[in-house]
């Protein structure tokens, strides 16, 4: 089964349909996501569906820079075409020429735009392309576009980067991870000022020994030999680049005290592994990590199934704690991780459900199917709490 996987040349992505109609309703379409996810091979798909001809550059080729030397004349000769700019976060002076040439034009579809750094990052694009660019964010290969072909158990330690998740072998996938790490660390980041390699990479493999937890700026500090400040700037720069998630704690009207602090993710399971250590899932389910990289998982995927969602963790100095808050669509659901096959809420579990009183709550377990638990509160696997949020909320 795995070598039907890795022979196939794309599997399809969920945000392919949702990119085709923003090219249909905006000048620019922006598809950001962290290095190697596969916008590049997604990108070639999107060319295919589209209707008109496309022209692709990626700015890392020299060969690409040098058809730039006089960008104005390169876009105006090709404004017939779908232009798609690769690593647009390496020429930021493109944008402001962006913006006048889609209003010169008045076509939508003009520009696909792709980066590797948020929209934070992208301070240029946000501040010239307002009201002009729709911003899509593609992450590594969620669950359901692995398919089931895919055992949840390599999902764990290989993580959804698509060489390091359809690599012949778990070692060729370790490999690609290690390599991975180093090249973003020694090369990728370069472009960010205000950062040391050697000390990132320990922050990085701090973050993931706590992965989950909330940050304590203070201990980081004191380990790294860093101050405060420069801890935050740098999980600001992996947060900005996609290598990790904070979330943020849920404000209710309790009156109770709340933890404040937020938590932190890596965002990607396979990468978690590595900087761990571990090269195989045997390894991870023995491992105190494997509760934390259970939750990423989880919210990994429920942010790609609802991008316009909101989510938020709960905690009071009381105990009272759940992992997810989840707003969409002014519905509240709350979803607490338990990386076992026989799940139970704890005590704390239910004063948070009581406190927040959400429309709905799951226990998100590795299982296959899932059971109902008491009134409006139910154990589901991943693709059940999808699936049934996406009814509850239509």
């Amino acid at each position: 089964m795995v070598n039907d996987i890795d022979k196939m040349k794309y599997l399809h992505r969920n945000i392919e349909e949702i990119i085709l109609r923003s090219l249909k309703n905006n000048e620019v379409t922006a598809v950001i996501g962290p290095r190697q996810c596969g916008k590049t091979t997604l990108v070639k798909q999107v060319f295919k569906q589209n209707n008109k001809k496309g022209i692709y550059l990626d700015l890392e080729k020299n060969s690409d820079k040098a058809k730039l030397h006089d960008p104005e004349w390169f876009f105006t000769i090709h404004k017939d075409k779908l232009i798609c700019i690769d690593e647009i976060q390496r020429a930021p002076e493109l944008f402001p020429l962006i913006r006048s040439l889609v209003d010169e034009w008045q076509r939508k579809g003009s520009f696909l735009i792709l980066g590797s750094a948020s929209r934070d990052l992208l301070k240029q694009s946000s501040e010239s392309l307002a009201g002009r660019v729709s911003y899509k964010t593609l992450t590594p290969f969620l669950l359901d576009e692995l398919g089931s072909r895919f055992s949840l158990e390599k999902y764990f330690f290989r993580g959804g980067f698509p060489k390091s998740a359809l690599a012949p072998d778990d070692e060729a996938s370790f490999e690609w991870r290690e390599d991975f790490i180093s090249t973003f660390l020694e090369r990728d980041l370069l472009q960010w000022s205000g950062f040391t390699p050697v000390t990132m990479r320990r922050l990085w493999q701090m973050l993931a020994h706590v992965n989950g937890q909330t940050v304590n700026f203070s201990m980081l500090s004191n380990a790294l030999g860093i101050s405060s400040s420069t801890v935050k700037s740098y999980i600001d720069l992996l947060e900005g680049t996609f290598m990790v998630t904070t979330v943020q704690p849920y404000h209710s009207n309790t009156g109770k005290r709340l933890v404040k602090a937020p938590k932190v993710y890596i965002t990607d399971s396979g990468i978690t592994s590595t900087l761990l250590g571990l090269r195989s899932f045997e390894a991870l389910s023995g491992h105190p990590a494997i509760g934390g990289i259970w939750e990423q998982i989880v919210l990994t995927n429920l942010q790609g199934a609802f991008p316009n969602a909101n989510f938020y963790y709960y905690r009071t100095s009381n105990g009272a704690e759940v992992d997810f808050v989840m707003k969409i669509y002014e519905r509240t659901f709350v979803i607490e991780c338990k990386s076992s096959l026989s799940p139970s809420l704890s005590k704390g579990n239910y004063t948070a459900m009581e406190d927040i009183l959400p429309d709905y709550s799951f226990i998100a377990a590795p299982v296959k199917s899932g059971w109902n638990l008491k009134n409006n509160i139910e154990v589901v696997s991943i693709a059940e709490a999808i699936s049934k949020i996406k009814k509850m909320i239509k």
